[in-house]
């Protein structure tokens, strides 16, 4: 299954693209969507938007996963980071994908074992679990993250409904 991670920035929205076959990971693109600080809020959404559309058109993912974010302390900046996460959210559901949404310390936990894994520990197991890949900035590590942690749990669920289908097809 092709997996899309995604996360979001105003600045700076990281995506990664992975594919997952029962516990075999293989990487197969990263980078980041970039929006131009001179724009205006609108302009730089479309940015985003255009970027995420074009990823999913080159790509074709079958799946799609955004990371969680929480509250900053500037609510100004918090605010325009939920806007950055609307349209990380939106291309992939216009597009008909699943979307499934982490909280970052699940992606840590997921990929480093720890719920309060530093960003370099993040980035080094990323490299482990997708030998190869040539990591293209920080963003883009991130988003493999998400695209990691959400093959090992949508495998999982997956798993756990074909047994929930195939035990109520005996009874």
């Amino acid at each position: 299954m092709r997996l899309l991670g995604l996360d979001p920035g105003l600045r700076h929205t990281g995506w990664g693209i992975i594919e997952a076959e029962g516990n075999s990971l293989r990487h197969l693109a990263n980078g980041a969507v970039a929006s131009d600080a001179s724009l205006s809020l609108s302009g730089r959404l479309v940015q985003l938007y255009e970027g995420i559309e074009q990823v999913i058109s080159d790509w074709e993912p079958q799946e799609a996963a955004v990371e969680e974010t929480f509250v900053n302390k500037n609510p100004v900046s918090t605010l325009k980071l939920g806007q950055a996460r609307g349209i990380a959210l939106l291309v992939p559901a216009m597009h008909n994908l699943p979307v499934e949404e982490y909280a970052p310390n699940k992606i840590k936990k997921s990929v480093v074992g720890a719920g309060h894994a530093g960003k370099e520990q993040i980035h080094a197991m990323v490299g482990m679990l997708l030998p190869g890949c040539r990591i293209a900035n920080e963003h883009s590590a991130d988003a493999l993250a998400v695209a990691i942690c959400h093959a090992h749990y949508a495998g999982s669920r997956r798993n756990l409904g074909r047994a929930m289908t195939m035990a109520g097809g005996k009874t």
